[in-house]
This record gives C-alpha cells, structure tokens and sequence, in this order.
C-alpha cells in the first residue's frame, strides 16, 4: 500500500443532517406598534436602562462617593467607631 500524497485529500466519512426552518423570533407585540412605532413605555424603559448604565458606570470609574477605596471607607468606620466610644466615655463620666 502507498502512502498518499500530500495533494490529495483524504475522504471524510459524515452524514447528513437535514435542516430545519427555526420559527422567526418571537418580537413581544407591545414594544412596536402596527406600523413600526416603537411604544412610549418601550422608549420609556430604554431611557431609564440607559441612565441606570450610566450611573453605575460613573460609581465604577471613581465619579461617586460610593466608589471609595476599601481602605478608605475601613478608615472612616474605624474612624466613627473610635469618635462614638469617646462620646460614651465622655456621657458615663458626666461631662
């Protein structure tokens, strides 16, 4: 038996498979009306998506007082822990 060539392509054993047709997909019928309108609580919650991407965008780059540092707001707890036992202290000693 020789070896094959390199050119010549090897037969692939496979069957065939027969296709189905996929149904269209399913466009829920109150985002656009009849005529191709997009519905005002559609564009409403398109909106209100948006600035809630926005708004979690701005706390992740830094832009809010909610994105501190871990280190930072361990600080500040630490911080108004240290503040409220001195103010018992103070309130058990009577001044």
């Amino acid at each position: 038996m020789t070896e094959p060539h390199q050119d010549e392509q090897q037969a692939i054993e496979g069957e065939i498979v027969e296709t189905t047709d996929a149904p269209p997909p399913v466009v829920p019928a109150f985002d656009y009306t009849d005529d191709g309108v997009p519905t005002f609580d559609y564009v409403r919650d398109r909106i209100e998506n948006r600035v809630g991407t926005a708004s979690a965008s701005t706390e992740l780059a830094g832009g809010a007082p909610e994105a501190a540092s871990v280190d930072e707001q361990l600080a500040e707890r630490d911080r108004a822990g240290r503040d409220k036992l001195e103010e018992i202290r103070r309130a058990m000693r009577g001044e």
